[in-house]
């Protein structure tokens, strides 16, 4: 006994025919005489006895659903996979059966849907515990792409599409309670779909019957303010639009006149998506009219305004002034006589079929959900995809063929979680993809995987609708194996970098170790132990002690700079503010004509603090009082002062050449000015050890963003140190280096 269904519902206009989408799709498969009632009687004796999860009889829902086919304009080809669908569960080789009794493609079109209904099932089933996916509208555009991309074949969603509807019509006839996870799959997933395909009778009854079982006391209210049943309202919209068209006709007008009647669910997104009350929405009874030209479109207007009540503030000319994404189209809402306002839309043929197909295409606008009323229009490689999918489907008569070929979807699969979370992948994709995409942790300890719910290799590419399940260890991380692109384990370039990055953070970590270890060791020679290291970091400079244990690591920052900080304070000697470096040490004579040697064994000599020479510097001596002589650059303005006080103390210095003269190194300051940053001191830093330069102290201020720097260097020759600073000027953000 075949189950009671719910009575189709039929467009109260003469809408355009159906897509081309449902034309080209009905021929793709083979016409094969009496080809609908041999697959039923092929699938009776297996199916008529089964009941499906929804509580149907197999063999009522299939004859239910090749009805829905027929009424949206199915050939009986069509028709007829509805049947072998159903029948495949019950083939030990259901594509080898079918194909020897009906041909190959209706074996290949039985089978996917028959793997896609399975998917469906368990998706449906554990809906609500899918957590992985944290954006419900995320979650339900995955399951759209599925849908499509799992198929590879539009004909595969048509029936799944009609085996939706029927299912809700078969819960609204038999008055029982619907699973809310169904429901819901059912507005957000398959609604949307047929929308987007141009399925227009399936897309509006869908939403209706979904929207009733998932807010039954929202719809009644709302069906109670509508005041009239869907019938006596769709009669009164046939009715108008008979009148008007004929009307116009008798002006001279060739016009074709739709009705479009609000649908409950529609009229609820309405109000919602613009925070209306119900009687403020206007356009609960619309009808648009088409014509051959755009001056048509403005006498069809006038017509409508003389023959109508026109309403303040209700008209827009989007053809004068085109909405951003081209659509255009006259729109003014009217009050008949019985004062119930009517909204109709003016067009040309070409203006209609812009809105209908084009980038303001129906489900741009009606999708958007209440962003979609400030003018948000969709986009992306996925809707370019459904429209090249679209204009192939009204081309060409073999689908299958040509979307193989064109490879539609060949770079997306669509794998799922125990849990039947969807997860998209790149073409390719291993279980290792897949466990880096759920967390970046499962896939650090990932080391097998169960694919269907057999182990695999890990590096097995994955295929559209397999269920992965991951076994991890409780701690652990990636093989360098997994980064080699020969082996195949990973196709996934984020995948990748987050294995690069686990290794070059355990570097990282090795380093700061090495670097800790060689601070704590000078710590404790130095007795300094209770120090803290985030404070010692600090003062040289550093955001944290893992940065200057780092750069330590690393052997980029000179332990002898932590040396240097840690040493007391030198005492100034005398106001001139000299400081004693050295004594001299090789036994060279002092050159005829009392010029004196700089490091002569029998003098005191110091290099001066103010200006801290170095050769080759051209030098000068000052004879102090007791303490030797003091050594400045010729060009210091100290040196010179004092010349000019006592002319008598200055003698003449050279720089010694002896082997142990030319192996000495002099300290020098450097002067720095930057744009304050983090991470300048240790890239200046940088710089010098790279010029094998040592860094013996470091003196930092930083003023309103401009950093102060002076660094006090080691060097043999202070010619090669312009060389250093022409590459100090090239860090980021430093303004000038030079020489103190």
């Amino acid at each position: 006994m075949k189950t009671q269904t719910a009575e189709p519902t039929r467009p109260t206009t003469p809408h355009a025919p159906v897509p081309d989408l449902i034309a080209a799709t009905a021929q793709s498969l083979p016409q094969q005489a009496d080809a609908l009632a041999r697959a039923r009687a092929f699938a009776e004796p297996f199916i008529a006895g089964e009941t499906l999860g929804t509580g149907e009889n197999a063999l009522a829902h299939a004859d239910a659903v090749a009805a829905i086919l027929r009424s949206i304009g199915g050939s009986e080809a069509m028709q007829a996979a509805s049947y072998l669908v159903h029948a495949c569960e019950h083939l030990n080789r259901p594509e080898e059966v079918i194909a020897k009794a009906f041909g190959q493609s209706f074996a290949a079109l039985a089978v996917e849907t028959t793997k896609l209904v399975k998917v469906q099932r368990q998706a449906l089933t554990a809906s609500d515990s899918a957590h992985l996916i944290d954006d419900p509208a995320a979650q339900a555009e995955s399951v759209r792409k599925m849908l499509l991309a799992f198929s590879r074949d539009i004909r595969v969603v048509m029936l799944r599409l009609a085996s939706r509807l029927q299912s809700l019509r078969y819960f609204a006839a038999s008055r029982q309670a619907v699973a809310p996870s169904l429901a819901r799959e059912s507005l957000q997933v398959f609604a949307p779909l047929a929308n987007r395909l141009g399925i227009w009778q399936i897309k509006w009854e869908m939403e209706d019957l979904a929207f009733r079982f998932l807010e039954p006391d929202i719809y009644r209210d709302v069906a109670r303010l509508l005041d009239e049943k869907r019938g006596e309202r769709e009669g009164y919209v046939e009715q108008l639009r008979t009148r008007l068209e004929a009307e116009l006709h008798e002006q001279g007008i060739r016009a074709t006149v739709q009705g479009r009647p609000k649908h409950i669910y529609s009229i609820v997104k309405k109000m919602r998506g613009k925070s209306l009350d119900f009687d403020q929405v206007l356009d609960i009874r619309a009808l648009r009219v088409v014509v051959p030209e755009i001056k048509d479109c403005y006498a069809a207007l006038s017509w409508v305004h003389s023959r109508f009540s026109p309403m303040d503030g209700e008209f827009d000319d989007y053809i004068a002034r085109p909405k951003p994404n081209g659509y255009q189209s006259l729109h003014t809402i009217v009050r008949d006589a019985a004062g119930k306002p009517i909204e109709i839309q003016i067009r040309t043929r070409e203006m209609h079929e812009h809105a209908e197909h084009g980038v303001a295409a129906h489900w741009a606008y009606k999708e958007a959900g209440a962003k979609g009323y400030g003018g948000v229009s969709a986009s992306g490689e996925y809707d370019a995809k459904i429209a090249v999918l679209r204009q192939l489907l009204a081309w060409e008569r073999d689908l299958s063929e040509t979307a193989q070929k064109q490879g539609l979807f060949e770079d997306r699969i669509y794998v799922l979680t125990p849990e039947a979370a969807i997860v998209e992948l790149p073409q390719g994709a291993t279980a290792i993809d897949f466990a880096y995409s759920v967390h970046t942790n499962l896939g650090h300890r990932c080391r097998g995987a169960k694919v269907d719910g057999v182990m695999v290799p890990l590096n097995t590419p994955l295929q559209n609708g397999q269920t992965v399940e991951i076994t991890a260890i409780k701690e652990g991380g990636p093989s360098r194996d997994w980064l080699n692109a020969e082996l195949g384990y990973l196709a996934s370039a984020r995948a990748r970098a987050k294995v690069r990055a686990w290794f070059n953070a355990q570097a990282t970590h090795e380093t700061i170790a090495r670097g800790r270890e060689a601070v704590e060791k000078l710590l404790q020679r130095e007795g300094r132990t209770a120090m803290k290291l985030d404070d010692l970091a600090a003062q040289l400079g550093f955001k944290s002690a893992d940065a200057l244990f780092e750069v330590v690591g690393k052997d980029e920052f000179s332990l002898r700079n932590i040396e240097a900080l840690l040493k007391p304070p030198e005492v100034v000697l005398e106001p001139d503010d000299y400081v004693l470096l050295k004594k001299a040490r090789n036994t060279e004579k002092s050159p005829k004509g009392g010029v004196l040697v700089v490091g002569i064994d029998s003098l005191l000599t110091q290099l001066a603090k103010c200006c801290k020479p170095a050769p080759p510097d051209r030098i000068g001596g000052f004879v102090t009082r007791g303490r030797g002589v003091s050594i400045h650059r010729a060009d210091c303005s100290n040196f010179r002062d004092m010349a000019v006080r006592g002319p008598e103390r200055v003698i003449e210095v050279e720089w010694g050449s002896s082997p142990q003269a030319l192996a000495a190194v002099y300290p020098v300051d450097v002067a720095v000015e930057a744009a304050d940053r983090q991470g300048l001191l240790r890239d200046i830093s940088e710089v010098f050890a790279k010029e094998k330069m040592n860094v013996v102290g470091v003196q930092t201020q930083s003023v309103k963003g401009t950093a102060w720097m002076t660094f006090t260097v080691e060097v043999a020759d202070s010619g090669r140190l312009s060389k250093v600073l022409e590459l100090v000027t090239d860090v980021p953000g430093v303004r000038s280096a030079r020489r103190r």
